[in-house]
């Protein structure tokens, strides 16, 4: 489902994001990446979205090449890669049922068809209560759960989510985790970007570890033992 082969990143300024990175997830694994503060789990995430651009090797997700991706094709990646975020970037002035609907519309998706998901994607996050609140009228644990939803909408293939926890406590985090369980169960690929010890080693999955820009271990069972 993910491939990268001999995937490297270095900026402008020389600084080395990535180094020769060989890495494959299988469709339908929940794999953790996890390493210190500027170890390139990030680097790493924007690659996969294209946010950023490899200076080497090649990547492909879902057998399509994106190691040097058109920006006009961007888009179509972005509906087969979910992609949850610490920082939540809803849209204030928006509703939660707007805030994920908006990601429906800017597709083209039909009224019709979002009057139908939305719903849907309400009932998955535990939010159907919450559809015409506000962002500001939510708990950190809320609002991620919209990103969540807003993430679900084209029924992506991967989920990519990016320290999706990092600001929330024990119990939101739970409830996060409990989410993406289930929709790991669903297929779905989850790759989860994250420097929490502790949910590592209670979902008993894959464990790939950065260090430097390189992959230092990879186990399928595995513990962050950084």
């Amino acid at each position: 489902m993910i491939t990268l082969k001999g995937v490297s990143k270095v900026y402008p300024d020389g600084t080395v994001g990535l180094k020769n990175i060989h890495l494959r997830i299988e469709p339908g694994e929940f794999a953790s990446m996890v390493g210190k503060s500027g170890s390139g789990k990030t680097t790493l995430a924007k690659l996969l979205i294209a946010e950023e651009h490899p200076s080497h090797g090649v990547i492909e997700v879902g057998g399509w090449d994106i190691t040097r991706i058109r920006q006009r094709d961007v888009p179509l990646l972005r509906r087969q890669i979910g992609v949850i975020f610490q920082d939540f970037k809803l849209l204030s002035s928006r509703t939660v049922f707007e805030n994920i609907a908006f990601a429906l519309q800017v597709a083209g998706a039909p009224p019709a068809h979002i009057r139908t998901v939305v719903p849907q994607l309400l009932e998955i996050v535990n939010l159907k209560e919450k559809a015409h609140k506000y962002p500001v009228q939510l708990s950190g644990g809320e609002a991620q759960r919209v990103v969540i939803a807003r993430a679900l909408v084209h029924r992506p293939k991967v989920i990519v989510a990016d320290e999706p926890t990092g600001n929330l406590d024990a119990i939101n985090t739970e409830e996060i985790m409990d989410i993406l369980r289930r929709i790991n169960k669903f297929g779905t690929t989850i790759l989860l970007i994250t420097h929490n010890r502790e949910i590592v080693n209670r979902l008993g999955k894959r464990v790939i570890v950065l260090e430097d820009g390189e992959v230092v271990s990879d186990v399928k069972h595995g513990k962050y033992r950084l």
